[in-house]
């Protein structure tokens, strides 16, 4: 194609275009000669620099030379072999040009890390809550009863259920599950962070830290497929009343269990793979009070798109599709109680559910507040506020939830009471 059919055109786009020639390779090979004759220049930067630059002049010799020729000939016809070099040598220089930029921009950030003096750290920093010495005891006794009415309060409904023969059902199976995942959970983050406070030190090596990521990973993620489970086993018992105890077998419940556990194994594993990859850091400081996988990854100095795509594939596998699955679960639900008839049959088989509804709705609750708290909060002190409801008010919560809204468990309880008497 020609630029114009106009002859008095042909001479000004002659010109136009030999002198955008000759001064992008004069230019460029001004580059190369300045970074070649002298020795300040002979560092990888201005190396790939000069090749760039090399590139360049290849790239614009592709294709400027013939289209002038081609205007000063009124000819723009090009052989098929011509035409098969030029597109040749065109994604020749194209491509080069493309990938000396990524290998420069690899150098830049290479060079950042060593100006920095970013290496692997040994050690973290974990955030604390006041510097206020008045304030620690009052922090240490506080966070310490938490931890030890959540540890009861979870331990109460293990026994209930293991004691009592009338709770050996599903539903309880999953639930007594629930309280020893919420006993973990809050296991990982609570006691480190109460002999933080009692000692003033909130140092956390390395090794510390990615063992706490891991077990942390583990016991939230079975938070949410236990959830998921129990939202499951309530769908069958209310849409399917007649086939539960069929479908809900004991060889059933045991598998998914296992493999709920599988799954939060292997994302925990995949969040260690991908601090593991993290060979510096910008900062040895955690704006939280535990080892949080995004707060870790937020330090990473070699942040980059698959980190980032990998964190969003993993949100929508262990989070989005729990979610989508209870809230399928409860639209189904919700459909069959509204069709019974009597409000007596509607309120019990909700009663059923309500448990598990207030705990997902905690859960989900505090979840999406830590989760949005340190997107748009710049102040890492809400964050932990967040964190704190997420990891220590939630697991203290569910035994209550569960021991005051279910009457089998109130009744469990009792009969614990009275044979330990």
């Amino acid at each position: 194609m020609s630029f114009s059919e106009d002859a008095d055109l042909q001479p000004i786009l002659f010109g136009l275009f030999l002198s955008m020639y000759l001064v992008t390779v004069l230019g460029n090979l001004l580059i190369i000669l300045v970074v070649i004759s002298d020795p300040h220049l002979h560092t990888p930067m201005y190396f790939f620099l000069s090749n760039l630059s090399l590139a360049d002049i290849g790239f614009i010799s592709t294709t400027v030379p013939n289209m002038i020729v081609n205007i000063q000939t009124h000819n723009d016809v090009i052989s098929y072999a011509g035409c098969l070099t030029q597109m040749s040598f065109f994604a020749i220089f194209v491509c080069m040009d493309y990938m000396l930029l990524t290998v420069m921009a690899y150098d830049r950030c290479t060079r950042n890390i060593q100006a920095q003096n970013l290496t692997r750290v040994s050690e973290f920093l974990l955030m604390s809550f006041s510097e206020d010495p008045d304030l620690q005891p009052i922090l240490f006794v506080l966070f310490l009863c938490m931890y030890l009415v959540t540890i009861l309060g979870n331990l109460l409904i293990i026994l209930a259920v293991c004691s009592d023969s009338h709770l050996h059902t599903p539903m309880y199976f999953f639930l007594s599950n629930l309280s020893l995942a919420d006993i973990g959970f809050i296991s990982t983050t609570v006691p480190n962070m109460i002999v933080n406070i009692q000692t003033h030190n909130d140092i956390i090596s390395y090794e510390g830290c990615l063992t706490q990521m891991s077990l942390f990973t583990i016991l939230v993620c079975m938070d949410y497929m236990l959830l998921t489970v129990m939202a499951y086993d309530r769908f069958v018992a209310i849409c399917h009343p007649l086939r539960y105890s069929v479908i809900m077998n004991p060889r059933l419940c045991g598998f998914l269990i296992l493999v709920s556990f599988l799954l939060s194994l292997l994302d925990s594993q995949l969040h260690n793979l991908m601090i593991l990859k993290v060979t510096s850091f910008k900062d040895v400081e955690i704006s939280n009070f535990y080892c949080d996988p995004s707060e870790l990854l937020n330090l990473s100095c070699s942040h980059n798109f698959s980190d980032d795509f990998a964190k969003y594939v993993l949100i929508a596998i262990y989070g989005l599709f729990p979610i989508s699955g209870i809230l399928f679960s409860y639209y189904k639900i919700i459909s069959s109680i509204l069709r019974i008839p009597s409000s007596s049959g509607k309120h019990k088989a909700f009663s059923t559910c309500g448990s598990h509804l207030a705990v997902f709705c905690l859960f989900l609750g505090t979840g999406t507040a830590v989760y949005f708290a340190s997107a748009v909060s710049h102040s890492p002190r809400k964050g932990a506020v967040a964190s704190v409801m997420y990891t220590v008010v939630t697991p203290m919560l569910n035994p209550f939830i569960y021991s005051l809204r279910n009457r089998d468990i109130k009744s469990a309880l009792r009969r614990l009471q009275m044979r330990t008497v």
